[in-house]
């Protein structure tokens, strides 16, 4: 067996020898799998396998095992590819490659990313390469840098050629169509140059055009064709070499054609030729504003910081910052890395991370972000986190994923573009005969340019951008916002949303209790009070202590000591402080010590009707005070809710809180479904509860116990201020705390979609409607054709325009920013037999 059909690749979660009895019976169970070697010292597999071997076979009965293989994740920069049926193509030859197990590719960044098992990059690339799109590797952020500059060099070449062509060109145009436009000039021509010195100028002049700046098309054109897989260089390629063909016949063999057809199309191939390559240009341009987004997340890194080191400060590059490092930042400096402050005070402007207008208050113990802007204080941090481990780091290489992702519309989108070309070639060809069939004389002019003109107008580079296109700009203005999309297809998901159900604690409200009431009792003063019970509970680590503890802290309250302290599970606690006996507790703490509390049965009843905790205090066996404590909801949930509605959603609340609790807040919010009293797994069933009838569902969460909800909705969305957990498994990650965040993401999912079936169906619509005008069906009626050149013009047009039209996205607005409410888009996307 070759070289080519063995595989090795790491296997991970085997731990003894039974896991590695497992691995090779589910790995022998694949089809092609000849032998199967499993290490578990190294971890490791290696496959001998047949020729139709597929390596996502293994993938999956790998994870079915409980055994998952690590996937290698590589990026390639391809070469060449100019419209859909170039990606079709890039990816058949990636999947063509043993041991990829899946690839996407992006024609606007013109990369590929692909997941792969016991296959070399290198390997990969040759293979794509071979197919005619050259590629390299992405390893680094300096490889990205070198594919920025190679696309920059790429636009730079287009418009010196686009140039070049339009110099050339315009001599021929004027020489053929002024002259049938301007019957002075034609007289002019004839007399001062004649009609064969007129046609050798204009022979020449466009050999030069489709030899030079044209010439990329005929090297990728007909090669393409001849493997039997046209793209758009083919179509551009016949097109023009049969207009310049002809006319080169009539030029210098005119013998060899009908009576009556002796003209010359040069100006149509040069134009043709011009127009294309200014198209062109126009999209690199435009492609290039598309991933303006990552260029300024890039940008937001700091290239140097200064670190303390051996006693002395020391400027250094960022990359040899190591983790505990201390480091300075000085007023208005960029902050370099990720990091906990351990000195100094400062505003830090964190607005490009999460979309926060209002700077953020850092003292000792807080954390910091690298790409963040320091204020008029200073500074020192210690590094927690370098490299492609800090946030800026991390929210680009998502960005760059959801940006290289592939929507379920665009499987449609590519599987047309695919039969797209050789069925235009077949039309043109079909046009063609037509024409010399039954066409008026000379039949064959008129087929010629019938043809030429269905080859041309029918390119499908506008199909291929549609959607790719919107989903870079869309998902980088998201990023700008505080908005992250993790999978791209969460923009389309999210779209179609219907319900959007939130958990209750870190997401509604603020995630800590807080005392919000303290009511004394006749014969006492409420800063003695809140001294005795801050100070009972100052040795309780219980939620509810830490704000009892805050608000005496914040009323300036010095603690007294504590003697005689007494905890009872479920109940409260008990201290005597200064000679006094002081218990906090429940009311049935109270009413087992024997206080009464019938005087205020009905001020603890209405605190609990309105979501509050009531606890209650007692000195010297008299009640003192009824205290209430609860999480406060955020103050931009309401504002929030509000426009959840306002864009058709249902809002539901899901919580592991008791009734009175989550129903005294969905009140105050205006939530239309409320579950509570739930664990973990509840909260999973309650989403199933809500998908009822193929409802599209949403879930918002923060914590850990949030992330199987997550993960079984429709759409999960993270609160970026919860944990790990929460935002691995969630698709859409809200970089700060606030549920406006919501309203933005599903506004730019939004506009984002109907932005790609405005480009879809103008894209569509377009080769709908003029292929017929170019095959000539108006002449009949009117006596219109289509020039070539008028099509190759609309043809340019077409992908600028979608181009255009997804750099709209670019100015979304938030609609919610800064406590102000913005219009808020009120088409329900939803059909209404779904509602």
């Amino acid at each position: 067996m070759s070289s080519e059909n063995s595989f090795t690749f790491y296997v991970r979660e085997m731990n003894c020898g039974s896991c590695v009895g497992r691995v090779e019976k589910a790995l022998l169970s694949v089809p092609e799998v000849q032998e199967a070697t499993v290490n578990l010292a190294a971890e490791t597999a290696t496959l001998v396998v047949g020729d139709s071997f597929d390596m996502g076979l293994i993938a999956t009965a790998l994870d079915t095992a409980g055994y998952p293989a690590e996937l290698q994740a590589f990026r390639f920069s391809v070469e060449n590819m100019s419209c859909a049926s170039c990606v079709g193509r890039v990816e058949r030859a990636l999947a063509a490659v043993p041991g990829v197990v899946s690839a996407s590719v992006n024609l606007p960044q013109e990369e590929a990313t692909v997941q792969a098992l016991g296959v070399s990059a290198a390997s990969i690339a040759q293979a794509v390469t071979v197919a005619g799109y050259p590629a390299s590797v992405i390893t680094d952020q300096g490889s990205v840098d070198v594919t920025q500059e190679r696309k920059a060099a790429e636009t730079s070449h287009l418009k010196i050629m686009t140039l070049v062509a339009a110099i050339l060109t315009m001599p021929v145009f004027i020489l053929e169509m002024g002259s049938h436009m301007v019957p002075a000039l034609h007289h002019w021509i004839m007399n001062a140059l004649g009609m064969g010195l007129n046609w050798g100028i204009q022979f020449v002049l466009t050999t030069i055009v489709l030899a030079w700046p044209g010439r990329d098309f005929y090297l990728k054109g007909f090669p393409a064709l001849f493997k039997g897989a046209p793209d758009m260089n083919s179509l551009v390629a016949l097109g023009s070499s049969a207009a310049w063909g002809f006319s080169t016949v009539a030029l210098f063999a005119p013998s060899l054609l009908p009576a009556g057809t002796r003209v010359v199309y040069f100006e149509a191939a040069a134009v043709i030729v011009t127009l294309i390559l200014l198209g062109r240009f126009l999209e690199a341009r435009a492609k290039g504003r598309t991933g303006q987004a990552i260029a300024k997340l890039v940008g937001l890194r700091a290239k140097t910081a200064h670190v303390e080191r051996d006693g002395e400060v020391i400027e250094l590059p960022v990359d040899e910052i190591v983790v505990g490092d201390l480091v300075q930042v000085r007023p208005g400096e960029k902050i370099a890395l990720d990091g906990t402050v351990v000195k100094g005070a400062s505003y830090v402007d964190e607005s490009m991370i999460t979309g926060e207008p209002v700077p953020s208050e850092k003292t000792e113990g807080a954390g910091v972000v690298g790409g963040t802007v320091n204020g008029t204080g200073a500074l020192v941090f210690r590094a927690t986190a370098v490299g492609s481990d800090t946030m800026l780091a991390q929210i680009i290489r998502m960005v760059e994923e959801a940006q290289g992702a592939k929507l379920p519309i665009q499987d449609l989108v590519n599987r047309i573009t695919l039969w797209f070309v050789p069925a235009v070639m077949v039309v043109a060809a079909v046009t063609f005969l037509t024409w010399l069939l039954v066409g008026p004389d000379p039949a064959l002019s008129f087929a010629l340019v019938a043809a030429v003109a269905v080859l041309i107008i029918a390119c499908p580079c506008a199909m291929g951008l549609a959607t790719p296109t919107s989903i870079m700009v869309g998902t980088g203005r998201a990023a700008e916002l505080g908005v992250l999309f993790r999978r791209g297809d969460a923009l389309q998901s999210l779209s179609n949303v219907q319900t959007v159900a939130l958990d209750k604690t870190g997401t509604l409200t603020q995630g800590r209790p807080e005392l919000t009431d303290l009511t004394v009792t006749d014969g006492f003063e409420e800063a003695d009070v809140l001294l005795l019970v801050a100070s009972v509970e100052a040795t309780s680590e219980h939620p509810i202590a830490a704000a009892i503890l805050r608000r005496a802290e914040q009323d300036g309250l010095s603690l007294a000591p504590v003697e005689e302290f007494n905890s009872v599970t479920g109940y409260g606690v008990s201290a005597v402080i200064e000679g006094r006996k002081v218990l906090v507790g429940a009311d049935r703490f109270m009413i087992r010590e024997g206080i009464a509390l019938d005087d205020v049965e009905d001020v603890g009843m209405k605190l609990g009707q309105a979501g509050k905790t009531p606890l209650y205090a007692a000195i010297d066996g008299r009640l003192a005070a009824i205290i209430a404590v609860s999480d406060p909801i955020k103050p931009s949930t309401a504002e929030a809710i509000s426009a959840l509605h306002a864009l058709g959603l249902k809002v539901a609340m899901i919580t592991g809180d008791n009734h009175a609790t989550a129903n005294a807040i969905a009140a105050t919010l205006g939530i239309d479904t409320v579950v509570s009293e739930v664990l973990p797994e509840g909260k999973v069933a309650a989403i199933q509860k809500l998908q009822a009838g193929d409802r599209k569902v949403a879930f918002v969460g923060d914590g850990i116990n949030d992330a199987p909800a997550l993960a079984h909705a429709d759409v999960g969305v993270a609160i970026g201020t919860g944990t790990d957990v929460a935002i691995e498994a969630a698709d859409v990650v809200l970089m700060s705390g606030d549920l406006k965040g919501v309203v933005n993401a599903l506004h730019i999912s939004r506009r984002t979609m109907r932005n790609i079936h405005q480009n879809l169906f103008w894209a569509f619509g377009y080769n709908a409607l003029l292929i017929p005008v170019a095959a000539g069906v108006f002449y009949p009626l009117f006596g219109l054709m289509l020039s070539p050149a008028l099509a190759a013009g609309a043809m340019a047009l077409s992908s600028v325009f979608v181009l255009s039209n997804a750099l709209r996205l670019r100015w979304i607005a938030p609609t919610l920013s800064e406590g102000r409410t913005q219009k808020v888009e009120t088409v329900n996307l939803v059909p209404a037999a779904a509602e």
